[in-house]
């Protein structure tokens, strides 16, 4: 039998209600997670957090196609996630912001590795 009763106190209740993240939040906090979904992401993002890059160099030292890795750039530039600076004709790609960082460093903590 299903009762209405909530077994969690009023006060459990409102910081449940809220602690959970909606609307433009959520949104977000979706769209920034899902960027380390992808095993080529996480491969650049891992890189750019040694130093900045250039696509040739992405491409060469991870070993991914070239075209890969400028679309991966674009969609995480986009997002916000990284930031480019031209030196001539060559864009060197950077993490814009150092929590990109330790969010890869707190899943491999999780990881136990």
């Amino acid at each position: 039998m299903v009762t209405d009763t909530l077994l969690l106190d009023k006060r459990t209740q409102s910081l449940v209600e809220n602690y959970v993240p909606c609307g433009e939040v959520l949104d977000g906090l979706v769209c920034f997670f899902s960027v380390f979904a992808d095993s080529t992401r996480v491969r650049i993002l891992s890189a750019l957090a040694i130093t900045e890059l250039c696509v040739t160099d992405i491409s060469r030292v991870l070993d991914i196609n070239q075209t890969t890795v400028s679309h991966q750039l674009r969609y995480l530039k986009n997002l916000g996630i990284v930031t480019c600076n031209r030196l001539g004709k060559v864009i060197f790609y950077s993490l814009k912001n150092e929590i990109v960082n330790d969010v890869l460093l707190k899943g491999v903590e999780f990881l136990g590795y």
